[in-house]
């Protein structure tokens, strides 16, 4: 690892274990994108930019030098209107109208560590040894902003991480209608463009397409991450699998709208930006002020998308995630949202806890219902104290009662929306996001708290502290169920409204920081109607994220590996829940639900006093499994053996980072009359080593297992598993 300058070329190479980063300065000041990709060496770089005169579509700014032409060159923060036709970066109004800048080098520090970014979240350096970072300062000129773009580099993750900060040294206020977090220029087009899209239910499909010229893009309007989108692309070479080929991925850390994008130009070369929406966004800058971009996380692989995806884990659940839970092996759950959704009493719970802890689980949780007088959807949200009717002892006495069974106790919160039908809203009424004279839209009965507040803040940061004071919880599940509607503030003047959506983040980023620094050795969950907002802003302060509201087992295929492209598995909550299943109405057996689920942080969400003694042994069974193998789901590396968007079967498995143990599942969905026999390569495993097969005598080389593979056993039936669990001997 290391960032290296050479003064004489004006070259700064970055460099981390197996990846090079490379800027060159041209002789104007401006930084070039040289190179990023495998590991090379510290030389010279002579030849790496290639200056050329083209034909007069593509104008010279600089007369005495007709090869300079931006939109012909790789940059690192390209702007538009001086050559460069392509989409920029960054895009700056200044008072007389024009939106014109130019940015040049002014200086440059390479520090050790990795500096904290203001307000949001971002990854970070434990120890000073572990990081490097370049902050390259740029500026204009003729209006003083100046422009700081930071890299880092880790000693232990292939990753390159950028931000941008910008700062108004000049005396007129700027508007900045445009900010990415990073652009890339590649020098070709032989891509393909992969991202992952859905819906609520069915987060996270996995997209692959050739890219073509034009642009291709996701983006979130809705203020947040979404259902629809995730913040993270990536372009992988034609041939790239899951074990060779190119793959650059880019990963935004960011919970509110955005936009990542592949535009292939009239050179076929092709230009990736990613960042804040610049639709429906805008923010003034005085002068003296600074805006922070979000970070924007880059990896590099050249064994595939599978070496890509574990990079990615291995640097988010160890240097994203925070917390004394980040370490920490988590508890085995059971919810009692889909048991009894808002119909429950302090006896009811008492009992699903009482054969919960018989089973073997560890924490109850407590789901929505629990507050106000909320027996359905209309009301209550924002008034954040109990429901005596349901449990006339309060919070306090259920959690006693659940402890006395040797179980923790977890509740619900949807701290960021407000009922209409509720206190909060009625004292309150102008407190939610709204436009003055339009109609205020509703979801789910509900209207979202204005969090570009500060009093709004210290509401939700009081009330959510005081519940969690008044009993021992020990785990949040916090929600957050609509997107964002007419957008605007009754705090904000007219010419910062469209600063709201990203000032929504800010305060809620403030928010989050605030309760779970107060409250650390409590595990919070992410949720957004499932997997709304499953995003690395979140994981920064919520290890881990509710998936997908799906919990059908099938459904939970696509959804978890899709998910796994990015995330770790220790981000991903899965549970079993009851047949007919209450999304897709699919009967699946337990066997099958308790094995999918198990790829993740394990629970169940069911009602488990209505279990037959059969269905209990199992569940027993299961939980015993689990706690025997979470060290790997939690802690281990991913491969990823089988697509279900290739086939009818799916198949992964999780390896402890030593190589000493291992844990794969394998799913076939529909039953195939006079099937073929069938093998299942593994991998990760020490080629040179023997595995015993839990539950086995038999004894197999790590070689067998990954070159030759198993016969996966005969299974009748649709929607059958089977699970191996090998231990180095």
């Amino acid at each position: 690892m290391g960032i290296h300058f050479n003064a004489e070329h004006r070259v700064f190479h970055l460099q981390g274990p197996n990846t090079s980063y490379v800027i060159q300065l041209n002789k104007n000041g401006v930084p070039m994108h040289a190179y990023w990709g495998r590991k090379v060496s510290d030389a010279p770089w002579e030849g790496m930019l290639d200056f050329q005169e083209r034909a007069s579509f593509s104008p010279n700014p600089f007369p005495e030098d007709r090869t300079v032409s931006f939109d012909t060159l790789p940059q690192e923060y390209p702007a538009y209107g001086t050559s460069d036709f392509r989409h920029p970066a960054y895009q700056i109004q200044l008072e007389d109208g024009s939106t014109i800048t130019e940015l040049a080098y002014v200086e440059h520090r390479i520090v050790n560590g990795k500096p904290k970014l203001k307000g949001l979240p971002s990854t970070y350096a434990e120890k000073e040894e572990e990081a490097q970072t370049l902050e390259l300062v740029l500026q204009d000129e003729k209006t003083g902003l100046r422009v700081l773009l930071a890299y880092s580099v880790f000693a232990e993750h292939d990753a390159i991480v950028r931000s941008v900060k910008l700062s108004n040294k000049g005396e007129s206020a700027l508007r900045l209608l445009r900010v990415l977090s990073g652009s890339v220029d590649f020098r070709h087009d032989r891509f393909h463009f992969l991202q992952l899209s859905g819906a609520w239910a069915r987060e996270r499909d996995v997209y692959r397409r050739q890219v073509v010229p034009g642009i291709q893009s996701v983006e979130s309007r809705r203020g947040s991450s979404s259902h629809q989108q995730n913040p993270f692309v990536a372009l992988v070479s034609p041939n790239a699998n899951e074990n060779h080929g190119e793959a650059y991925g880019f990963s935004l850390v960011y919970s509110g709208s955005f936009v990542a994008q592949a535009e292939v130009d009239q050179f076929r070369t092709t230009r990736v930006s990613v960042g804040i929406n610049p639709f429906d966004f805008e923010w003034l800058l005085e002068a003296g002020e600074e805006f922070q971009t979000p970070e924007l996380v880059m990896v590099y692989s050249c064994e595939g998308l599978g070496e890509m995806s574990r990079t990615y884990h291995r640097l988010y659940r160890s240097r994203l995630c925070r917390g004394a839970h980040r370490d920490r092996t988590r508890p085995v759950l059971v919810n009692n949202w889909e048991a009894t959704y808002f119909q429950f009493n302090a006896d009811k719970i008492e009992n699903i806890a009482k054969v919960g802890q018989e089973l073997g689980i560890e924490l109850f949780v407590l789901d929505d219902g629990w507050f106000g007088h909320r027996d359905n959807d209309d009301s209550s949200l924002g008034d954040w104290k109990v429901d005596y009717r349901k449990l006339p002892g309060g919070l306090a006495d259920l959690a006693s009662r659940v402890n006395r069974l040797d179980m923790q106790f977890g509740l619900w919160f949807e701290p960021e929306m407000v009922s209409p039908d509720s206190d909060l809203y009625r004292t309150h009424p102008d407190w939610c996001l709204h436009v003055e004279g339009r109609r205020r839209t509703e979801a789910r009965q509900q209207l979202i708290l204005d969090l570009s507040r500060d009093d709004v803040c210290d509401y939700l940061i009081e009330s959510v502290s005081s519940v969690l004071r008044s009993a021992p919880i020990t785990y949040v599940k916090w929600d957050m169920n609509r997107n964002m509607t007419e957008i605007g503030s009754a705090l904000l003047p007219p010419q910062r409204q469209r600063e709201t959506a990203h000032r929504y983040m800010l305060g809620l980023y403030r928010v989050l920081e605030t309760i779970t620094s107060e409250f650390p050795d409590v595990l919070f969950e992410s949720c957004s109607g499932g997997g709304g907002r499953f995003d690395p802003g979140m994981l920064y302060y919520m290890p881990q994220t509710w998936t997908s509201d799906n919990t059908d087992a099938v459904s939970r295929l696509r959804i978890q590996y899709g998910t796994s492209m990015v995330y770790p598995v220790s981000a991903m909550g899965a549970h079993v829940s009851a047949v007919p299943n209450h999304q897709v109405n699919r009967m699946t057996s337990l066997k099958t639900r308790g094995d999918v689920a198990m790829s993740g942080n394990f629970g169940y969400e069911l009602d488990l006093t209505q279990m037959s003694d059969e269905e209990k042994a199992i569940v027993k069974d299961q939980v015993r499994q689990y706690k025997d193998i979470r060290h790997l789901v939690q802690f281990g590396d991913f491969y990823r053996l089988r697509s279900p968007f290739e086939g009818n079967d799916t198949s992964w498995m999780m390896v402890a980072a030593d190589r000493s143990e291992a844990f794969a599942v394998y799913i076939r969905v529909l039953a195939e009359p006079n099937a073929p026999l069938d093998w299942l390569k593994f991998k990760g495993l020490d080629a040179s080593a023997r595995y015993r097969a839990d539950g086995s005598d038999a004894i197999y080389g790590g070689d067998q297992l990954m070159y030759a593979g198993l016969p996966i056993p005969r299974l009748h039936g649709d929607y059958q598993s089977h699970v191996w669990h090998f231990v180095r001997i």
